[in-house]
């Protein structure tokens, strides 16, 4: 076996330098805000994990779908949400699973202002109660982290 030289590289971890990307984590030493002076390496989605899935709910909302029924779009969504989720749990996600929440909410209100006519002053109409009403799995919450589930 022999090394990709564009792939291989020295990280320098100490102090929170610089991190690196390793199957679609990326992992950074960040200091405690509690202990000063103490270091910690953690994990959440790297830039390019969350772009490929921005990509794919992107795909899953598009307008060539308008005819289908919002509740097939949002099955399809879920499937998506829940295999992404379920990789990325563990770890220190909980502030990109907070934005790829966003990014649905957005994502899903462009699409029903597409299909039933509402553009421009109408956007105010979906709001995070009709997002979850679609029933969308969130991803938001679902973070495991800790010494309890590095045994499992």
């Amino acid at each position: 076996m022999q090394l990709h030289p564009d792939k291989t590289r020295i990280a320098r971890l100490t102090h929170g330098h610089e991190g690196f990307d390793f199957l679609g984590f990326h992992l950074h030493k960040v200091e405690s805000w509690r202990w000063r002076g103490r270091w910690y390496l953690q994990r959440w989605p790297s830039d390019r994990a969350m772009a490929q899935l921005r990509a794919k709910i992107r795909e899953a909302t598009s307008r060539r779908l308008v005819g289908h029924p919002i509740a097939w779009v949002v099955a399809g969504l879920n499937r998506v949400l829940r295999g992404w989720g379920a990789y990325f749990r563990d770890g220190n996600s909980a502030r990109k699973f907070a934005q790829i929440d966003g990014y649905v909410h957005e994502r899903l209100a462009i699409f029903a202002s597409i299909k039933h006519g509402r553009h421009g002053r109408n956007y105010h109409r979906f709001t995070w109660g009709w997002f979850t009403s679609l029933g969308v799995y969130l991803l938001s919450g679902r973070v495991r982290h800790g010494a309890a589930h590095a045994l499992r």
